[in-house]
C-alpha cells in the first residue's frame, strides 16, 4: 500500500513508553490516519519491554 509507514517504540518503563507513544501520536499531521496499533511485552529476566509498532498513513485534508 502505497504511503503506508510504520513506527516502532519502546520502552522498558511503563510511563515512558506511554509518554513516548503519546507524544508520536501528537505530533503527527492532522491528515494523518492510525490505521492500527499493535502492542506487545516480553519478558527476560527481570525486565519487561513494552513496544507497538504503529501503522500511518498521511491522506489528503478533509474539504468541508
Amino acid at each position: 500500500m502505497q504511503g503506508m509507514r510504520l513506527k516502532l517504540i519502546a520502552a522498558a518503563d511503563p510511563d515512558v513508553f506511554q509518554e513516548r507513544l503519546d507524544r508520536f501520536i501528537e505530533g503527527l499531521p492532522e491528515e494523518t490516519v492510525i490505521v492500527d496499533i499493535k502492542f506487545s511485552t516480553s519478558t527476560t529476566a527481570s525486565q519487561t519491554l513494552y513496544a507497538a509498532l504503529v501503522q500511518y498513513k498521511q491522506v489528503e485534508a478533509w474539504a468541508e
